[in-house]
């Protein structure tokens, strides 16, 4: 008997799950926010660069180069870096469509050691809103 009660309770926990994760499926594509077809569309030249190999404590300075491809203004909100070693500075104004501007990268090795991949986010208008650059290589010891 012990072992039905224990299969059933089994069974209607399985289905409880079911259900609620189908319920959030559902959610979570209605929260989709669909990009307007004349949005500004931020274009990176280059997703990545590749510093090579530096000795711990150097800094690395890279200009990531990027295009507004889209039909109206770009404004970049904000970019953010997966560690306080690693700072971006973005354009302050908008990029008018065609027109191109840089967002500078500077990473500090200092504390760092072996293969690095510091991602920058950045978050815009554009379509789509949040992007990412990468720096990658490696940092020797000094």
């Amino acid at each position: 008997m012990k072992k039905i009660i224990i299969a059933v309770v089994v069974a209607i926990s399985f289905a409880s799950c079911q259900q609620n994760k189908n319920t959030s499926t559902v959610e979570d594509t209605t929260s989709a926010v669909v990009a307007a077809p004349d949005a500004a569309v931020l274009t990176f030249e280059k997703a990545s660069y590749d510093f090579g190999q530096i000795k711990q404590g150097e800094k690395v300075r890279y200009d990531f180069k990027f295009k507004n491809t889209g039909k109206t203004p770009l404004i970049i909100s904000n970019a953010t870096a997966t560690c306080g070693c690693t700072t971006p500075d973005i354009p302050k104004e908008p990029i008018s469509p065609g027109k191109e501007a840089v967002i500078k990268v500077v990473f500090d090795s200092t504390g760092k050691m072996g293969k690095q991949d510091k991602v920058v986010t950045v978050t815009s208008n554009g379509n789509p809103s949040v992007s990412q650059v990468h720096l990658i290589g490696s940092v020797n010891q000094s």
